[in-house]
């Protein structure tokens, strides 16, 4: 046991991770009906313009990029943690006005130009970065390795997690105990109802995606320093956080975060004693769930089920 359970701790951190991904994922899933393949764009993006931040190697010869680069490491990390998600929420708005006029059509509709996104994007960081992989710098504060308990820790792995857990409990005390947050639960349920309301829905509509984009960008800046940065890391995200979503059940807050924390475990443990099934652990939990119960872990009842 005592040999398991640093893999139990580094399954839990992957988990707190995923759960940060999925949660932007299952928020434009429940309210907008869309399932957003560009969504691990946007995580990447956040990474991006997060390094774009640190480095500021586009203004690195005027006088405020020295000055700029002189800062230490720390506050320009944390400044690179709003600007990351901020941006990236901006590219989701942008996407979601691209998207209305798919709005009422089959989902097919939302699914290929959120596909057709995700290649635009992913082709503009090959513009603007380059091909090559890159690594997010982070304060000397946060890196090295760590001894608890007798066993050696990743002190930025740990930081990761501390962090995602606590995103993941503002974001629930934003959905719950803010008008906002009861506006957006209640546009997931019966989004005619909160026009009935007389709430702006397209606003809303516009908001929500713009607040899964930047939280997909934050996911961005907080893992790819252990995964590291290349152009198509979307690719990499967006997976796991479609199988998160369908194993927790579509829609749900905490059925996202508890899949996400089976992944997590899933994927580390495999990971440590059989590495070649890591990846397809995934997919055998979500078979072993799905096959179950179809609606996933706390999904809500179909109106067709008996």
């Amino acid at each position: 046991m005592f040999d398991l359970l640093p893999h139990i701790i580094n399954g839990l951190t992957l988990g707190l991770l995923f759960a940060l991904i999925a949660l932007g994922f299952t928020l434009i899933v429940g309210v907008m009906e869309v399932i957003n393949l560009a969504h691990g764009s946007l995580f990447a993006l956040g990474a991006y313009f997060a390094l774009a931040t640190i480095g500021a190697d586009w203004f690195a010869e005027t006088p405020f990029g020295a000055w700029w680069l002189g800062l230490p490491l720390t506050a320009r990390y944390v400044l690179a943690l709003a600007v990351g998600p901020v941006l990236a929420g901006v590219a989701g708005m942008l996407l979601e006005l691209c998207l209305r006029p798919t709005y009422g059509k089959p989902a097919l509709y939302g699914l290929l130009l959120t596909f057709g996104a995700a290649l635009v994007v992913e082709e503009i960081i090959r513009l603007v970065w380059g091909t090559g992989e890159q690594n997010l710098p982070v304060p000397q504060s946060i890196n090295g390795a760590v001894l608890l308990g007798g066993m050696i820790f990743s002190k930025y792995k740990l930081f990761a997690a501390a962090f995602s857990a606590l995103a993941i409990l503002v974001v629930w005390l934003f959905l719950e105990r803010t008008p906002y947050g009861a506006i957006i639960k209640a546009g997931a349920h019966d989004s005619e109802m909160v026009r009935a309301l007389g709430y702006d829905l397209s606003r809303l509509r516009l908001l929500v995606f713009g607040f899964g984009a930047a939280l997909a960008g934050l996911a961005g800046v907080i893992m790819v320093p252990i995964w590291g940065l290349r152009p198509h890391v979307g690719i990499d995200v967006v997976i796991p956080a479609f199988l998160i979503i369908v194993i927790g059940g579509v829609g749900s807050f905490w059925g996202a975060v508890i899949a996400a924390l089976m992944v997590g475990l899933a994927v580390g443990i495999t990971g440590a004693y059989a590495s070649a099934w890591a990846t397809m652990s995934m997919y055998i939990l979500l078979i072993a769930v799905v096959g179950f119960r179809s609606r996933g872990l706390l999904g809500r009842k179909s109106a067709l089920e008996t």
